[in-house]
């Protein structure tokens, strides 16, 4: 069983996917764009491209490194291919997690929520320091079980197609009951609102049942549409700046604390740490406040 790269494949699919969303949302279909600021995505994408080219190799050989030492003989037939899948998307849900809520990942991570449109161009939003930030070890289990390091390629590059997809706002709902088991556009809209009800929530990949087994899963309100962006949102569309912004705020925190505890969680903290404004402190705040008109006296 050969194991090409899904993503080489699909980037034809991706161009011509995106110009049918620009023709649509300029017919009528829900959506915008900003010519700026998809170009501050697609600038985002080349880097992204461009890093991984430089580092993929590194990564690919401690993976090829581990897989020496794994504990099983995983066969190369479609079950395991299956099996691969949703492991991958399982580690990727705790990278997902860990990724807003810990400011180190937070910082490679916030390019892809920095775009203030929700559009497939926001897809390509995608981070030049995921090496640095060391984001690829949560796919490391993957290689130490003893999946086949061309199958585990295979599997992150599928997820990485099916999400490219789910960064609309035309599709409203998925039928069939597809919304309770797969990550959808409604789904994904929610985890890129800024919204109180809707921050650090649907961290899945593919398939959301991860957020409803692990209790970080909330529904789309068509009464509260998303609001997207980051807390504070960026005043640039320079790709310099929406690559590094995060990174820089974390070393100037660093020199300005006062004390070595203040330093660790200027690193390890929550984002929002030192404003108070974590998303778990809004989303306080929030529920405070709609408690008594949920519940007038």
């Amino acid at each position: 069983m050969s194991f090409p790269d899904p993503v080489q494949i699909a980037i034809p699919i991706f161009i011509a996917a995106i110009l049918l969303e620009m023709f649509g949302i300029r017919a009528g279909l829900k959506g915008a764009y900003d010519w700026r600021d998809t170009g501050t995505s697609l600038l985002m994408g080349f880097g992204n491209t461009f890093a991984a080219v430089i580092f993929g190799g590194s990564i690919v050989a401690l993976g090829d490194w581990l897989y020496g030492y794994r504990l099983l003989d995983v066969p190369v037939t479609w079950w395991a291919v299956v099996l691969c899948f949703i492991g991958d998307d399982f580690f990727y849900y705790w990278f997902h997690r860990t990724a807003h809520r810990i400011r180190w990942f937070w910082a490679s991570h916030v390019i892809h929520h920095s775009s203030q449109h929700y559009n497939l161009s926001t897809a390509l939003r995608q981070t030049w320091t995921g090496f640095f930030s060391l984001s690829f070890a949560f796919r490391l289990p993957l290689f130490l079980i003893g999946f086949p390091v061309k199958m585990i390629l295979f599997c992150a590059g599928l997820n990485l197609v099916y999400q490219f997809f789910i960064h609309t706002e035309v599709v409203k709902r998925l039928p069939f009951g597809l919304e309770l088991w797969l990550n959808t556009p409604s789904h994904h809209r929610v985890h890129h609102g800024t919204n109180a009800r809707y921050l650090d929530r649907n961290y899945g990949g593919v398939f959301i049942v991860w957020d409803r087994l692990f209790g970080t899963f909330e529904a789309e309100q068509d009464a509260e549409p998303p609001r997207y962006g980051i807390v504070k949102n960026l005043a640039s569309f320079n790709p310099l700046w929406v690559a590094t912004h995060e990174w820089l705020g974390i070393a100037r925190d660093i020199v300005a604390a006062p004390d070595w505890r203040s330093r660790w969680m200027a690193i390890a903290g929550p984002p929002g740490w030192k404003q108070g404004d974590t998303a778990d402190a809004i989303r306080a705040r929030w529920e405070t406040a709609e408690t008594p008109r949920r519940h007038p006296a």
